[in-house]
């Protein structure tokens, strides 16, 4: 049976229907509390006026009723009629709960803050909007639910508001409700208010869609019936018993077809949707193997959103095939179970008052936003994550063990990397997409099996944001590289300060303790010491400024010219000496000291990027071994090693010898050197040498900076046809 969602506005609808509409699905709620509600919002709402010239109790009644629609629970129904009488009628909170319970309340009030507050820019009242709506999210996902339908009707009434209001408010929910009901699962709602959207946003379009698909619409009525009495014939052929409907698509989702692909309406063919329903999984299948031998399928229009389903629920079988009079038509099966989570998403789970029956783990993605929500994102960061980020889709990869991800299109192994995990992300190096190296940049398709390659010694880089497509992965960089630049400036804004104070006779320590300090504090708006001393580092604050803000300094006339020239010419030099830091000869820093001499092991040749451990040598210094060494797995004098660490601002090229197994071809050698230059690796030697069994061994000895560049090498070698294997050595 069809969910025929329709969320027309209703100007006649009542307390009766309401209560026939429910007891159609949940015959045992708690219809005194309904009574109740109706009649509270009703005596609240009294001698309002909507913009239509309608008494205001529609409003609310409506919004009832369109949660009626997605059978969601009796709390739900209730706050829907309660929604506004908090803002709009000076009603408490606290008298909500006392008459209709906390849930209600809890709703009520969750809705309220979300359209409370009032922002001067588009942008920042669109981000703190939907900061308070992770929120309320966060410990009711219903309040949300309760919101599209409102929005709903609000969109379904937006005609009678001023032009300028319309655009606003359609752009909004563009932005901000479509993704949002698109990640919920609610894909009935998603498709009515992208089409609203649509009318408001660009009425010409809209109209004229409307037109030509109305001119079409006898024709097209006979169509569907032929296509749906053929595919019951063949059905019935093979004793399947199913439902079936046809449509139109959707408005919105035409007009995106022509933008995409640049056409007019009449080059659009495939505009028809067909709907088959059956009973359990085994006939979903096997309903598609009738299809595709009744009509021709189109190539690489087949998705499998059963064996592997969208991150909000969905499942169904989508193929797209030529159907009577070569016209494409798109065909999707899936059982009653599935349509209902189709149509309802979340809000299907809401079973009488189970609330989320399946469990909150579908619902990990509201912990994500309200994650982010806490970090220091801009409104810009913020907005980004809504309208890119939560309508995700297209892309489906596999964990080596075969779990799945779900990617927006264009990710990169990067995204998949942060996706698993924020650590996992930092500490990538390298990828294998279907057992292949790939670059980081690589554009991963559905079905490709990703596995990431981490190092201990690996962190992210300013350059990792050009490589990331979807908005958390670069947000969690650029945080893990202002945490960095923060830890930093602290510390150079710490010893900074510090040196002042010794000029003048005191130190930060006795400072804090006098109540002049707090003055600091507030004359150049930090909270702490920290921040001070972040501000410092960074510049924005000069010691200088500090010192003459005390006035014990003051008055014992301690700043003198010769002094404050001191602190100046300090924190230049300090800061050149930062800077500096880093650059020093060696490649590896050996537990902070200095003057050692440092020298790499042959037998294991560590590079950038590879876990790495220092060992005392009589003589000779230092050795750096890689992690993995054999020869120090099987050192038995472990109080001769010592903690090292690469110096990632080391600028220079290391030698690796990597071997590569080909088959034994002509050119293979010009072929494979040509290669590794077109990605600017240098060659230091090459040796090549013909193998019994018509294969070609070449050892080659590159010149790479650290581990993801030989990653990166061995990824452009592998992709060549000829060769069979390429290994480190």
């Amino acid at each position: 049976m069809y969910l025929q969602l329709d969320y027309s506005h209703e100007r006649d609808l009542d307390l009766d229907e309401l209560i026939r509409r429910v007891e159609a699905y949940y015959p045992d709620a708690d219809f005194v509390q309904l009574r109740k509600s109706y009649a509270y919002a009703e005596r609240a709402h009294k001698g309002q006026k909507r913009s239509s010239g309608e008494e205001y109790i529609i409003h609310p009644i409506n919004v009832a009723g369109t949660l009626i629609k997605l059978r969601m629970d009796m709390d739900s129904i209730v706050a829907g009629l309660l929604h506004d009488v908090v803002e709009d009628c000076g009603i408490s909170p606290q008298e909500i709960e006392k008459e209709f319970g906390k849930e209600v309340a809890q709703i009520v009030v969750g809705l309220t803050k979300i359209s409370k507050i009032k922002f001067k820019t588009k942008e920042e009242s669109q981000a703190e909007n939907f900061r308070n709506m992770v929120v309320a999210m966060a410990k009711d996902i219903r309040v949300i639910i309760v919101k599209l339908a409102d929005r709903m009707h609000n969109m379904r009434t937006l005609q009678y508001v001023s032009d300028e209001k319309q655009k606003k408010i359609a752009q909004e929910t563009l932005d901000i409700f479509v993704p949002l009901a698109s990640r919920l699962g609610i894909n009935s709602v998603k498709g009515e208010l992208e089409d609203l959207c649509l009318r408001f946003l660009h009425p010409d379009i809209y109209y004229r869609l409307a037109e030509k698909v109305a001119m079409k619409k006898s024709e097209r009525d006979v169509y569907i019936k032929d296509v749906i009495d053929v595919i019951e014939e063949k059905l019935l052929e093979y004793g399947m018993k199913s439902a079936l409907k046809g449509r139109s698509k959707h408005f919105f989702s035409i007009y995106k077809k022509m933008m995409a692909r640049g056409v007019d309406f009449e080059q659009i063919q495939d505009i028809l949707a067909f709907r088959v329903l059956v009973n359990n999984i085994t006939e979903c299948y096997k309903v598609l193997g009738i299809v595709h031998s009744s009509f021709t399928p189109i190539p690489g229009r087949f998705k499998d959103y059963i064996a592997i389903p969208k991150v909000n629920g969905y499942q169904s079988l989508h193929t797209t095939v030529i159907g009577p009079k070569a016209e494409r038509i798109e065909i999707q099966i899936r059982t009653d179970d599935m349509d209902e989570v189709a149509e309802t998403g979340v809000a299907a789970h809401w079973k009488y008052k189970e609330g989320l029956a399946s469990g909150h783990q579908k619902l990990d993605w509201v912990q994500e936003l309200l994650e982010f929500n806490k970090n220091d994102s801009t409104n810009h960061e913020m907005l980004n994550v809504v309208k890119n980020d939560l309508d995700i889709g297209g892309v489906f990869v596999f964990t080596p063990k075969g779990d799945v991800r779900e990617l927006r299109y264009g990710a990169t192994p990067l995204d998949f990397a942060y996706a698993i995990h924020t650590d996992v992300g930092h500490k990538t190096v390298g990828s294998k997409v279907n057992g292949r190296m790939v670059p980081l940049r690589h554009t991963l398709k559905s079905g490709d099996t990703v596995e990431i390659l981490t190092s201990k010694s690996q962190s992210p880089s300013k350059d990792w944001l050009n490589l990331v497509k979807s908005t958390r992965a670069k947000s969690k960089i650029k945080q893990f590289l202002l945490k960095i630049e923060r830890d930093s400036n602290k510390e150079l804004g710490k010893e900074v300060l510090e040196k002042a104070f010794r000029l003048f006779g005191t130190s930060f320590k006795n400072l804090k303790k006098t109540p002049e300090w707090e003055s600091v504090y507030k004359e150049f708006s930090v909270a702490n010491e920290d921040d001070l001393y972040i501000q410092i580092g960074s510049g924005k604050i000069s010691p200088k400024d500090v010192v003459e803000e005390i006035p014990s300094l003051k008055k014992e006339k301690l700043i003198e010219p010769s002094k404050i020239e001191e602190i100046n010419s300090y924190t230049k030099e300090l800061t050149k000496k930062v800077r500096r830091k880093s650059n020093k000869d060696n490649a590896v820093i050996v537990d902070g000291m200095e003057d050692l001499l440092v020298r790499m092991a042959k037998c294991c040749n560590p590079i950038p990027g590879d876990p790495i451990v220092g060992y005392i040598t009589r003589g000779r210094g230092i050795t750096v071994h890689t992690g993995i060494c054999e020869r120090m797995s099987n050192s038995v004098d472990v109080g001769r090693s010592i903690d090292v660490q690469w110096n990632t601002e080391f600028s220079f090229k290391h030698p690796v010898n990597i071997r590569v197994i080909t088959h034994d071809k002509p050119g293979i050698l010009s072929q494979i050197s040509k290669t590794i230059n077109s990605i600017d690796v240098n060659i230091r030697s090459a040796m090549a040498k013909s193998l019994p069994d018509r294969k070609g061994s070449f050892i080659f000895e590159v010149e790479v900076k650290d581990y993801s560049e030989l990653l990166k090498t061995i990824g452009a070698i592998e992709s060549l046809e000829e060769v069979i294997s390429v290994t480190r050595i």
